[in-house]
């Protein structure tokens, strides 16, 4: 895949993980969406601050992306993290491919979600991202299937590099999800499980289309994809420990019961998965947090494994 002039030039990678690149270290790349969007400060820093942690136990460099003043930043600082995790509410915009230009065109900061951070972490050179969950095709409030789709799945059909994930995100529609990503030639492997993960679940109920045994059995996969370059990226599922899972039934309640309030107040787009997931936070009386907290640290260090074993293969993208 040809990385654009354009977006080349507006990178600004930190030191240390253009080093790492240029020596040959594994990296691994995290969005700065779950920080200024996804979670209230200070839990939002300190799972940013745990996250890279991960990373770094697990023998790799952590790079979180961000846009600030026209330039996608790949690597930030711990002040970087902080003034994220602190900034006022609405004063951080949330980009994602559809709205890249408009971030790169503003002073100040911007978040960027799963595709945005694709688009940069590619162009730098990285081959694994961490997130927590994908976003995809949302549940359809009425007869026909939805056609609120995230851009997350365009994303994963024409950026090639290793996903790692806890699953598509519990509030969507996920046969449907995997429908897209199969059309759109976009692997789905679950790791250490038959079913794809469920994000705050262990399972989301639905057979996965290819199981890995560990990082290692993942590390062989992805090297032969990426190897391939058949140029879209290959989604790696790790299930949210056992210990802050919560329980399918518990999860699909509150998860219906939340989608019918939404379509009640008629929550809609962009808006819809913050509010579906504060309001799940609400009925499962916190434990949602707690499992979205836990399934994010744990995918960045599953993703600094892999990241590792990719390197100690050999493995240099094509």
């Amino acid at each position: 895949m040809t990385i654009p002039s354009g977006i080349s030039e507006r990178l600004q990678v930190a030191a240390d993980v253009a080093d790492a690149l240029a020596t040959g270290r594994p990296v691994v790349a995290l969005e700065s969406t779950l920080i200024s969007h996804g979670l209230v400060y200070p839990a939002n820093l300190e799972v940013a601050r745990a996250s890279e942690a991960a990373v770094r136990e697990s023998g790799a460099v952590p790079a979180t992306v961000a846009i600030r003043d026209g330039r996608l930043v790949v690597g930030l600082d711990g002040d970087a993290l902080e003034t994220l995790a602190t900034a006022p509410a609405g004063s951080v915009m949330k980009a994602a491919r559809p709205s890249l230009a408009a971030a790169l065109t503003r002073n100040g900061w911007a978040a960027t979600t799963v595709s945005a951070t694709m688009v940069a972490a590619h162009a730098a050179g990285i081959d694994v991202f961490a997130t927590g969950g994908i976003g995809g095709v949302h549940r359809a409030g009425g007869a026909g299937p939805s056609l609120d789709i995230s851009s997350d799945l365009d994303e994963l059909a024409r950026t090639p590099m290793a996903v790692v994930c806890a699953g598509p995100k519990a509030i969507l529609d996920v046969p449907n999800t995997l429908e897209v990503l199969e059309t759109r030639g976009v692997p789905v492997v679950a790791v250490g499980q038959e079913e794809v993960p469920g994000f705050y679940a262990r399972s989301a109920g639905v057979r996965s289309p290819q199981v890995v045994a560990d990082a290692e059995g993942a590390a062989d996969l992805v090297a032969t994809h990426l190897g391939l370059a058949l140029g879209a990226a290959i989604l790696v599922c790790v299930p949210v420990p056992e210990d802050a899972a919560l329980a399918d039934d518990v999860v699909r309640a509150a998860i219906d019961r939340a989608t019918r309030e939404a379509e009640k107040s008629r929550v809609h787009g962009p808006d819809l998965t913050p509010w579906l997931l504060a309001r799940i936070a609400v009925l499962t009386d916190g434990a949602s947090v707690r499992a979205n907290t836990t399934l994010i640290v744990n995918d960045a260090r599953f993703a600094g494994h892999l990241a590792s074993s990719l390197v100690a293969r050999g493995f240099r993208r094509r």
